[in-house]
């Protein structure tokens, strides 16, 4: 087990935003990587986060088990797996940095233009929801597979395909705890062949997991008490930051 002092004060912010993120406030979760990085190598800090993200995955599906969109998963699961075996067959030709830029720049562009969308109508009105094209939706689904395997961030290219559909808030946040906790799943053997769970990366895991739990369930309580008809503004706003940050990291790892 780890004992750096260092590492459990980022670890500990980490936990919370990645509890934060799976009770439905999607995507500040990406940060929960590069701030353990400040004190351990990223490869660990991924490491670590894994069995974590897998317990919180389960409370986040059990809050949101009975809102989900079965049709969204039966496309874009699929899709995700390819992606993930895509990422892990690639790892060593593509630069993780270059795929943060990319997924950061479109996530930027396509929440600002959701949100002046937003703004565009009145009080009143509800932006129409798009019916979305199958084959963006796999094109989304194997993106978002392919992307949290080199890069740990996922959330981006399913909320491109998702957000706009303008599900209800639960079944948005069902849908997506249910297709990320199946990704995470399926990035487990390629962590395991790599020998990534050790002894110590499982025991600073199993001491931080209480945390991962509480968070997650706050996350919950939490974003159940946001207006739903503000929530999606909210996410947007969230995948602005977020996306601006997959942009500096990537742009800065390519200079480097």
């Amino acid at each position: 087990m780890l004992t750096d002092p260092l590492f459990y004060a980022v670890a500990i912010p980490a936990v919370i935003l990645l509890g934060m993120a799976k009770g439905g406030f999607a995507g500040i979760g990406v940060v929960a990587v590069p701030l353990m990085a400040l004190a351990v190598s990223p490869v660990m800090a991924a490491s670590i986060t894994l069995p974590i993200l897998l317990v919180q995955d389960v409370v986040s599906v059990w809050a949101f088990r009975k809102s989900w969109d079965k049709g969204l998963l039966l496309l874009m699961l699929p899709a995700a797996a390819v992606g993930v075996f895509l990422g892990w067959a690639l790892a060593a030709f593509v630069k993780e940095a270059a795929v943060e830029l990319a997924v950061g720049a479109i996530s930027v562009v396509f929440a600002l233009q959701r949100l002046w969308a937003e703004r565009a109508v009145s009080a009143a009105e509800q932006v129409a929801a798009a019916p979305g094209r199958a084959w963006l939706g796999a094109l989304c689904g194997a993106a978002a597979g392919f992307t949290s395997q080199i890069a740990h961030a996922g959330g981006p290219p399913f909320q491109i395909y998702v957000l706009p559909r303008r599900l209800p808030r639960d079944a948005f946040i069902g849908t997506s705890a249910i297709f990320f906790a199946t990704v995470n799943w399926m990035k487990v053997p390629a962590y395991v062949a790599l020998g990534a769970f050790t002894p110590k990366v499982l025991a600073t895991a199993g001491v931080l997991l209480p945390l991962a739990i509480a968070s997650t369930w706050a996350g919950v309580w939490v974003v159940r008490r946001v207006p739903a008809e503000g929530f999606y503004r909210v996410i947007y706003v969230l995948l602005v930051l977020v996306g601006g940050k997959l942009v500096l990291d990537g742009a800065r790892g390519l200079i480097a």
